[in-house]
């Protein structure tokens, strides 16, 4: 992370950093949007879908993958991809804890 200097934050603090910033760009929001609709799906799917190259949305899956938001399994010469329910838990318990502070406090 360099400049951000990750150190001095926790763990818990990093990790949702990284959620979020797989999470910045909108091609993986549709990603994500695409496999709650459809459970699971191939790269190949995808790309239908999608208006963009095979390429750029095994990258963005790569991206996804890498800090866990979805899951692959290989199926023959294809990977199956889904949504990793722990890992969304993690954005559950954070948004479920910043409405519990805000109920409780006015501006």
């Amino acid at each position: 992370m360099g400049a951000s200097k990750s150190e001095f934050f926790t763990d818990e603090q990093n990790e949702l950093s990284s959620l979020f910033k797989a999470l910045s760009h909108p091609a993986r929001v549709a990603i994500i949007d695409y496999l709650l609709k459809v459970d699971t799906c191939i790269c190949g799917d995808i790309v239908n879908e999608l208006p963009l190259a095979q390429p750029t949305i095994s990258q963005h899956l790569k991206e996804l993958k890498n800090v866990g938001l979805i899951k692959g399994s290989i199926d023959g010469t294809s990977i199956c991809y889904c949504i990793n329910p722990e890992t969304l838990k993690k954005f559950e318990n954070y948004f479920f804890s910043i409405s519990k502070i805000l109920k409780s406090k006015c501006c």
